[in-house]
Order: C-alpha cells, then sequence, then structure tokens
C-alpha cells in the first residue's frame, strides 16, 4: 500500500518534468528560414545556420538529432594550431519536407544542399553529408586536408531510411524507396525500391502492374535476404 502511494507522486512529477521539457524545447527553437507549424525537434539537439535551414510543417525528430548547415571548414577544434589548414567556405542549406519523422540521432550536414522530402521516416543514428574529408595526401592529417566531393543529396518523399544508414554525396533516393538498415548509399536507389548493404544495392522492386513486390536477381552471388530497416 505504502509503494502504490509513494509510485503516484513520482509518476505524476515524472509526467510534469517531460512536459516541461517538451515546452522548453518547443520555447527555445531557433529562427529557422521560415515558419514550420507543430515542429518539436527533442532535446538534446544541435542547431547551426537556421537561417539556411527550411522545416516543414509537423516534423519530429528525436534527441540527438544534428542539423548543420556549415558555412565555414574547418570548425574549432579541426583547425590546426600553427594554421596548416585547408579554409574553405560554403553556401549550403537544408530543406526538410512536411511530416518528416526520425527516432532519434539524425545527422544532417550539409556544405551545398540536402533536400529531405515530405513524410520521409527515419530510424536513429542516420548520418547524411553531402561532402567528405579530402584524401589527396596520404602524408598529411585528414582533418586538416579540407573537404572533397561537395555535391548535393535528395532524399524522396515517403521514403523509409532504416537504423545506422549512412547517405553519402551525390545520392538521390527515390521516392517511396526503402534502405535497409547498416546500409551505406554510395550511388542513386531507385523509386519504389529496397535496397540494403555496404554498398548499399537494389533487391527488390515495386511491380506496378501486379501491385507487389518483385525480387531483383544479382548473377554476382546467390540472392540477398531482405533485412528489415
Amino acid at each position: 500500500m505504502l509503494r502504490r502511494l509513494l509510485l503516484k507522486p513520482v509518476v505524476a512529477l515524472g509526467a510534469l518534468l517531460q512536459q516541461l521539457e517538451h515546452q522548453i524545447g518547443v520555447a527555445s527553437l531557433p529562427k529557422f528560414a521560415n515558419r514550420p507549424k507543430a515542429l518539436v525537434i527533442q532535446l538534446p539537439r544541435r542547431i547551426q545556420s537556421p537561417e539556411r535551414i527550411t522545416v516543414g510543417d509537423g516534423v519530429k525528430l528525436g534527441p540527438n538529432s544534428v542539423l548543420s548547415a556549415n558555412t565555414v571548414y574547418p570548425g574549432g577544434w579541426l583547425r590546426h594550431p600553427e594554421g596548416h589548414h585547408v579554409s574553405q567556405q560554403f553556401d549550403s542549406r537544408i530543406v526538410i519536407g512536411n511530416r518528416v519523422t526520425a527516432t532519434s540521432s539524425l545527422q544532417v550536414v550539409a556544405l551545398k544542399e540536402i533536400v529531405i522530402e515530405d513524410d520521409v521516416m527515419f530510424a536513429a543514428n542516420v548520418f547524411i553529408c553531402d561532402g567528405v574529408h579530402s584524401t589527396r595526401s596520404g602524408d598529411k592529417p585528414y582533418k586538416y586536408q579540407g573537404m572533397d566531393r561537395i555535391t548535393p543529396i535528395r532524399i524522396g518523399r515517403g521514403s523509409w531510411i532504416g537504423q545506422n544508414v549512412v547517405i553519402l554525396p551525390g545520392v538521390t533516393v527515390g521516392e517511396m524507396a526503402v534502405l535497409g538498415a547498416n546500409s551505406v548509399v554510395t550511388r542513386d536507389i531507385p523509386p519504389r525500391s529496397i535496397a540494403f548493404g555496404n554498398p548499399a544495392r537494389v533487391i527488390k522492386y515495386w511491380d506496378m502492374e501486379s501491385g507487389s513486390w518483385k525480387t531483383v536477381i544479382d548473377h554476382r552471388d546467390e540472392e540477398q535476404p531482405f533485412v528489415s530497416p
């Protein structure tokens, strides 16, 4: 009986703290390039250059998410103490459509442009960046060589991006595509297809005539099983 009596105020306090955290999170959102409605980005979070980020209505991103529209490289701790690093400037932007959702730890890092269309669903720990660290020299630490291969990324409407997916520069993910867990996406993924692996490759596609998924036979090896995101 005593335990039940003590449990009720603890539960009530927990609910109150959760509500307070939500209110603080909403109130402390920065000013984006537009004025999105019903936006939730849970704490903790990191948002860089919000004036370069456009966010749709009804977007909900879980905790530990990063939205970074970079304008310079390197940041503070990547600079060489004696200035022996490549310095770059960027005109970047991030565009997020309506009703985009992410479980947690979504990282979107733009040096040029990343577009995420309406109704895209992200599982946890997804990393998207439209540039990579340069590897022009094998003698100089890579963090001092600047960014390279800077090419826009687009993720199509209604896509499902699975756990721990990495999307690399220049990739277009077609609408209604599925990327399986732990995939590294190095090239375009067609609309209404299922892809997974490192590098990700298409294993199924949606057949409009039959209204069903069809398996893609890859004769390089045996058919791979579908891994759910």
